[in-house]
């Protein structure tokens, strides 16, 4: 069911953001790096206060700021000048050039100008550049994250020799996530070079001097040596034609391996048995201990979710993700969604739910919260499982939200949340099974304080 009628395009609450934003995150996770937006000021003002809301972390965003003058003679003077500024500001290792709605529209050729701007004033000294195309109606943030992830290996990566090392390409996941990525990776004896890794500069610990640019994130000199790897590990059911992975497939030979992300049981199964091949050896036990937490929790509060009907909304991959996840613990998802339209969720959520005897969900692409609310109240759900701008939709509907993904704006700590592995798993399923449970308790006449 749409809302849409004929000729009625509008958009009423969207369940996406724009190209830029997922650019500027990817860059944010890379050493010494400078998001730079080439574009009017309002854009990269209101980026960086919607990714601060989330991360509750400091995050300049660089921007040619331009004006209605340079819409009709161009921006490329601009440009120059914000590079110059920049460049004398933060002393970057690297800026990331990213355009916008109004640069591809007036046509302003950014690779060209950043030639000339090399030749100009580069050197020795001078910070490297990469740029990328990102004028938000071509597509969503991930669409924006996977283009600057694909520009960087591109534009940065040499031919290196043989050196040992495993890519790992995550996607758009939390820093606790990518955390997590490093430790298990490291559990396999694996060197991983995992891009973007803003798990320190999105989530950093407290200081008393603010640092133009913090510390952390993936060094340059590992994103020089990606090409010579012995592997590459790209997560995502719904990836783009042209990504990091394929490039270096393409362009140095490196061997790509794809899986789901490892939300739940057999999706962490999969991943780790995929570690396991690359790196010849077996799965450590204190994975196979939380595994074996995880069954047991799930059987001792399976009674309490199973059968409950959920709406899942938000990034594709992730949603793929936590559909499988909920076949598992009996919850049955009667409605995916997400404002992406790749056209490859509902072949992946048929994946990822495969054998878990469940039914197959609606699965809507391309759709606002005002599609995903006139779907819900056909079907008759009970809680809904997505990010902080579903809470309107949640609340007229008197449903409990469970907070995941991106943005979380109405809690702390969602840079925190860990979705991938057993650990993740297990969080999720914890919080699932509470709120559901205190759903029933507060709707309850009486009250109960025993189950």
């Amino acid at each position: 069911m749409s809302k849409k009628m004929p000729n009625f395009t509008a958009t009423t609450n969207a369940c996406k953001l724009c190209k830029p934003l997922g650019a500027s995150i990817a860059f944010r996770g890379i050493e010494g790096c400078v998001p730079f937006l080439h574009g009017s000021q309002g854009c990269a003002t209101y980026m960086r206060r919607y990714i601060i809301s989330h991360f509750n972390e400091p995050i300049d965003i660089a921007s040619s700021s331009l004006g209605e003058k340079n819409a009709i003679y161009g921006g490329g003077a601009n440009l120059k000048l914000g590079l110059k500024n920049v460049t004398a500001k933060y002393a970057p290792k690297l800026i990331g050039v990213a355009t916008t709605c109004l640069t591809e529209t007036i046509g302003d050729d950014v690779p060209m100008i950043l030639a000339e701007y090399g030749k100009e004033f580069g050197g020795p000294e001078a910070p490297l550049l990469v740029h990328v195309a990102t004028p938000s109606y071509s597509g969503t943030h991930m669409e924006g994250f996977h283009a600057a992830i694909t520009a960087v290996v591109k534009q940065l990566t040499d031919k290196a020799a043989p050196n040992g090392t495993v890519n790992l390409l995550p996607g758009f996941v939390s820093p606790a996530d990518i955390r997590y990525l490093r430790s298990v990776t490291a559990d396999f004896g694996i060197e991983a070079t995992i891009l973007p890794d803003y798990s320190d500069t999105l989530d950093g610990p407290a200081l008393l001097d603010y640092p133009l640019i913090p510390e952390g994130g993936t060094s340059l000199a590992a994103i020089r040596k990606m090409g010579g790897a012995t592997a590459t590990v790209e997560l995502g059911a719904t990836l783009p034609t042209e990504t990091g992975g394929i490039v270096l497939l393409r362009d140095h030979g490196v061997k790509l391996h794809r899986t789901g992300l490892p939300i739940g049981i057999r999706a962490t199964d999969e991943f780790l048995d995929l570690l396991a091949e690359i790196s010849g050896r077996e799965v450590p036990k204190h994975h196979l201990a939380a595994r074996g937490r995880l069954v047991d929790s799930m059987v001792d509060g399976h009674k309490y979710i199973f059968g409950k009907r959920a709406v899942v909304y938000g990034e594709e991959d992730l949603v793929v993700g936590l559909t499988g996840f909920l076949a598992e613990i009996g919850i049955r998802p009667v409605l995916c969604a997400s404002g992406g339209k790749s056209g490859r969720m509902a072949e992946g959520i048929a994946a990822a739910t495969l054998n878990l005897d469940c039914e197959m969900p609606i699965v809507s692409e391309d759709v606002d919260f005002y599609d995903i609310e006139a779907q819900a109240k056909e079907l008759g759900v009970d809680l809904v499982i997505g990010h902080s701008k579903g809470y309107a939709f949640a609340r007229k509907e008197n449903l409990p939200l469970i907070r995941v993904g991106f943005p979380i704006h109405d809690r702390v700590g969602g840079q925190r949340i860990l979705h991938l592995g057993y650990q993740g798993a297990q969080a999720l399923f914890d919080l699932i099974t509470n709120t559901v449970i205190d759903k029933k308790q507060s709707d309850s006449p009486v009250g109960y304080s025993y189950m």
